[in-house]
């Protein structure tokens, strides 16, 4: 499954079907979560889009973990719980990350700690 093209599902037009890389067994955290990223970059997308209309709605605070989970959520509808969502729980720090790289506007939005493991 690596690298394939990655097919919208009908209805859920932000949630196209997970890719997940290979990876060396003894890959960092961080080098685990490149590829998984590089290869599902709607993932970003659609956590973007979650904060921007969170903070259209006059949110002040964004937990990453409710919009991790609102993602499986929303995983789970487009595809009818047939195809299991794994998105692992040790890059949501990532993700966030990405998100404030990309969004510094957003930065009071979210709590992040340091990262503990490369």
């Amino acid at each position: 499954m690596f690298g394939a093209a990655q097919p919208h599902l009908p209805g859920f037009e932000d949630i196209e079907q997970l890719v997940y890389p290979d990876h060396e067994p003894n890959a960092s955290i961080q080098a685990r979560f490149e590829a998984f990223h590089q290869l599902n970059p709607w993932v970003l997308r659609e956590l973007e889009r979650r904060t921007a209309d969170c903070v259209d709605n006059g949110w002040t605070r964004i937990s990453i973990g409710m919009l991790w989970e609102l993602l499986r959520y929303r995983y789970g509808q487009a595809t009818r719980g047939e195809d299991e969502f794994r998105l692992n729980n040790n890059w949501r720090s990532r993700y966030v990350r990405l998100l404030l790289e990309r969004h510094p506007e957003w930065e009071p939005l979210f709590e992040t700690r340091a990262l503990r493991a490369a």
